[in-house]
């Protein structure tokens, strides 16, 4: 061997421990000062990165992790949440950072943690399992599935009393009545199924105007008509209900439907759901009178109202909502603008 390709292979060599001796001290750096390290530390996702010292054995989704499940004869826990969600937040401190759920999840459960901004299509097919299941979803969406994925439990945020409880009590009709679980799992499936395919057939769509003031009837029992939106503890903008109904009362000229939706506007505008200093609307108000936000803003939510309050802006000639448009655009245009575009 010539002296140059000599020292050419020895450098190669010095360069490849090199980068062997990095990975390593970053390896370490990344678990160390921590009790427990699991298989997420191996993942990019900021919001799977965040569990990676959880005393639960998360792991990622993959074939495998069923294929354990299926091994070991146990369900499966999917945890699907994103990084910004308070509540997943939440949950991972109070919950999934604590010795006793972790024990029962890891000794009963194959645990999977997934970024529904990684994997939407996951996100989308349990969604529509807890629709089904609690009639209303949200995140962290925690489902409890078959070890062949089919969900059998579903449901969001939970203390960690309520959490243990509930685990203990599906490992034991899993392992006792195996039967019924799994019956139980292929109804929600087929209920899944027929939802997705639901006005997928070819032909004439029915529509008629009685059905459109059924709808609308059914709308207005909903109706909170002292502060707007609908009824209950917590109040959404549900932007796609005040765009629908802004183009109903265009051709019907509903007076009490008219009054309703500035109620809604005018409240959502002026009140503590609106970012009065930097511009923009939080996600939602946690009380009835839209004053108290749950501080977080989505892009999806505000690029939403922004056709919202430009619809009714055009209806109404309102200045307020001029004023919220103007406002809400400069704050996803500067605040929300991703520094490196």
């Amino acid at each position: 061997m010539h002296k140059q390709s000599v020292f050419s292979f020895i450098s190669q060599l010095i360069w490849v421990y090199i980068l062997l001796f990095s990975a390593v001290s970053f390896s370490q750096k990344l678990t160390s000062g921590f009790k427990h390290t699991n298989a997420l530390i191996n993942e990019t996702s900021p919001y799977l990165l965040q569990h990676a010292h959880n005393l639960v054995n998360w792991q990622p989704w993959s074939e495998a992790a069923f294929e354990q499940a299926k091994s070991q004869n146990k369900l499966v826990i999917v945890s699907i949440g994103y990084s910004s969600c308070h509540w997943c937040h939440v949950m991972e401190e109070e919950t999934f950072s604590q010795e006793d759920v972790a024990q029962v999840m890891n000794e009963n459960f194959i645990n999977i943690k997934v970024d529904r901004e990684e994997r939407p299509d996951v996100d989308q097919v349990y969604m529509t399992a807890v629709q089904l299941i609690q009639g209303r979803v949200g995140w962290p969406l925690n489902v409890i599935v078959l070890p062949n994925g089919k969900p059998l439990y579903g449901g969001t945020y939970q203390t960690k009393t309520d959490w243990i409880k509930l685990l203990n009590s599906l490992s034991k009709t899993y392992k006792e009545q195996p039967e019924k679980t799994t019956e139980f799992a292929n109804r929600i499936a087929a209920g899944i199924q027929e939802k997705n395919e639901f006005g997928t057939e070819k032909g004439s769509v029915f529509f008629s105007k009685e059905l459109l003031n059924t709808n609308i009837t059914t709308l207005k029992e909903n109706w909170d008509l002292t502060y707007g939106g609908l009824k209950g503890q917590q109040k959404f903008m549900l932007p796609a209900n005040i765009n629908f109904l802004l183009d109903y009362v265009i051709l019907s000229n509903d007076a009490q439907a008219k009054k309703y939706i500035k109620l809604s506007l005018n409240n959502m505008a002026l009140r503590g759901v609106y970012d009065h200093v930097e511009g923009g609307f939080f996600r939602y108000s946690v009380d009835t009178k839209w004053q108290l936000p749950h501080f977080e803003k989505m892009l999806y939510d505000n690029a939403q109202l922004l056709s919202v309050y430009a619809n009714a802006y055009k209806v109404f000639k309102n200045p307020l909502y001029k004023e919220r448009i103007e406002e809400t655009y400069q704050f996803l245009n500067t605040i929300f603008k991703s520094k490196k575009r």
